[in-house]
């Protein structure tokens, strides 16, 4: 076969390009060393290629071999687990029965020896109705059913006909039963006669052993005395029941003490018996004499003074002038809490014997802060002649105990922890409140509107009356009297903390003589002032309502009536709620716009629900 050119040249062109391949190239020694590092990292490459997927195979093998053995070994465990809780189950089941019918088994077993040794009861036998019963008329109830039976004693009695005794009846026993019933009817017509009402009053029984249970609560409640406390004597009547010395009596009638009043005829008689009183009642009720004439009774018990020692120390002294008057010797101190407290301090003063203890206005030494001071006196007191703690336990009559009294208007929480610490045993006896003989009366005003109306209230004096005008500040009280002094239709005194005692005892002094017929001042005059007063006004509202309490109480003194006006703007709406309960307890007007008022419906610090 002849052979084209091209194919004659295609050979010869690859004969020769492998002629040219085979041909030995001559390459350097750097060439060489690179051309093996290639080579020996092409190979490492593959190696760790062909490692890498044999490792990935192995897995994916070990895997899918773990994880049929695994699921294998799961179903085995669930289906070993099911056959096991119903095995349990049915062994459950069986050890049931098994304890049931064993337990039957016991049981009759016992009731066959019951039957054995101590006899079996026989079953009755069905009894075997005739057919000439079975149509008879029968009731529904049997003689075992009789109520009658038992309810009625004179079923009971069974009559004796035929044995001697006329129509059957026992008449030694028909007396003895007419006995016992006239007996017992007696005794209730006694005992109706005991607790029967008396219709007299307790006035009418001019005894003192007349008197009832009845009629002594009676007669707290017409004089609105109340006690808290045990062992308590009745209260007196009048000052010849009070047991007083006739020194006493002949004082009292020379004060023109005509009746005793009711915070007198309580505190009295306990403070007599030497036991610890706590009274509450509001100023004017005749707290004073309550517990001087008792301490006039006490100290008239003690040794006399010598003429010498018979000094009265006044006001506005130094601590040493009064010092060197208290070092003499006295037998009543009155003080104030720190000025007593600085004499214990220096030295000038002790009161080792000192039994007979009153704080008067203790709720207003309270309020002032002088908690630790008061704390501080009684703490100073020995306390050898407390009494006992115990209320079982009698009193030595001869033996002088420590008396506290304790007088105050309000009872606050604190005056309470005051007397729990420091009496023993005590009574606490309450006076309800006289407000009814003080007409109250609350005008709505704007600021500007005041002076307008407090010019008005005061040209409606009479020629007689005087008033007290209660502000808020000194600068106050200053600026309505140069205002009312322009005017020229009162005489005009004033009372604040700024003047001094001279004063203070002028203005108050003229005030009381009626030189002056009104006095503006500020709450340093709403406590310890008796003077009459016919109206108090209250300029400025007071910022709580002890304090309106004490002004107002200035007037209504004595069983005499008086007037308290007050002006209230929207400024003074933190007393509102108070104010209100105030006057609706007293039965006293409330105006409108104050009954209105959202502060009035809400005690302050209280919050309101909006739903």
């Amino acid at each position: 076969m002849k052979r084209s050119f091209v194919d004659t040249a295609t050979t010869t062109k690859t004969a020769l390009d492998s002629s040219i391949v085979n041909k030995p190239v001559f390459l350097t020694k750097v060439h060489r060393e690179e051309l093996a590092l290639k080579h020996r990292q092409d190979e490492i490459a593959n190696q760790r290629r062909r490692l890498a997927q044999t490792t990935r195979s192995d897995l994916e093998t070990d895997d899918n071999r773990d994880g049929n053995r695994n699921r294998g070994r799961d179903s085995d465990k669930s289906r070993d687990r099911d056959r096991e809780s119903r095995e349990q189950e049915r062994r459950n089941r069986d050890r049931e029965r098994e304890e049931k019918s064993a337990k039957l088994e016991r049981e009759k077993e016992l009731n066959a020896m019951k039957e054995q040794y101590l006899g079996g009861s026989t079953k009755p036998k069905k009894r075997v109705i005739r057919p000439s019963e079975k149509f008879r008329f029968s009731f529904d109830w049997e003689i075992t059913e009789d109520t009658s039976q038992g309810g009625n004693t004179n079923y009971e009695a069974q009559l004796l006909f035929g044995r001697g005794f006329r129509a059957g009846i026992d008449r030694r026993e028909q007396k003895k039963l007419s006995a016992k019933h006239e007996s017992a009817t007696r005794g209730n017509e006694n005992r109706r006669k005991n607790t029967s009402v008396d219709d007299k009053h307790w006035s009418e029984n001019v005894k003192l052993e007349k008197m009832t249970e009845r009629d002594w609560r009676i007669f707290k409640e017409d004089f609105n005395i109340s006690y808290k406390g045990s062992k308590i004597p009745p209260p007196m009547r009048n000052w010849e029941e009070s047991k007083l010395s006739p020194e006493l009596l002949k004082a009292v009638e020379r004060a023109d003490y005509k009746k005793p009043r009711p915070i007198q005829m309580a505190a009295i008689p306990l403070g007599l018996q030497q036991r610890d009183v706590i009274g509450i009642a509001e100023t004017g009720t005749g707290k004073t004499a309550a517990f001087v004439l008792p301490m006039l009774a006490y100290i008239s018990k003690l040794p006399k003074m010598s003429e010498e020692t018979q000094t009265e120390g006044g006001g506005s002294e130094t601590v040493e002038e009064q010092g060197f008057t208290l070092s003499k010797g006295c037998e009543i101190v009155i003080a104030t809490p720190g000025r007593l407290l600085d004499l214990l301090e220096r030295r000038y003063v002790v009161l080792n014997q000192c039994n007979y203890v009153v704080l008067d206005e203790a709720d207003r030494m309270i309020d002032l802060g002088f908690e630790p001071q008061v704390a501080a006196v009684l703490e100073a007191i020995p306390s050898s002649n407390l009494k006992p703690e115990k209320e079982d336990e009698e009193l030595d009559e001869k033996k002088v105990y420590r008396t506290t009294y304790m007088f105050s208007a309000t009872m606050p929480y604190r005056v309470k922890k005051l007397a729990k610490k420091f009496l023993r045993n005590p009574v606490e006896v309450t006076v309800s409140k006289s407000q009814d003989l003080i007409s109250q009366k609350v005008m709505m005003v704007r600021e500007s509107e005041k002076f307008w109306n407090l010019k008005k209230l005061i040209g409606e004096l009479g020629g007689d009356e005087t008033a007290m005008v209660f502000v808020s500040t000194q600068k106050k009280v200053e600026s309505i009297v140069k205002n009312l002094e322009k005017l020229g239709t009162c005489r005009v005194a004033t009372l604040h903390g700024g003047k001094s005692q001279e004063q203070r005892d002028t203005s108050l002094g003229g005030f009381k003589s009626k030189r002056f017929n009104v006095l503006v001042a500020t709450d340093i005059a709403s406590r310890g002032i008796d003077a009459e007063v016919a109206h108090v006004i209250n300029y400025d509202m007071a910022k709580d309502i002890e304090t309106y309490t004490h002004r107002i109480g200035r007037t209504g003194r004595a069983g005499k009536t008086g007037v308290a006006t007050t002006f209230l703007t929207l400024e003074d709406k933190n007393v509102f709620y108070d104010l209100k309960r105030k006057l609706v307890e007293c039965n006293s007007p409330v105006p409108p716009q104050l009954a209105r008022h959202e502060a009035s419906k809400v005690k302050p610090g209280t919050f309101k629900s909006q739903w």
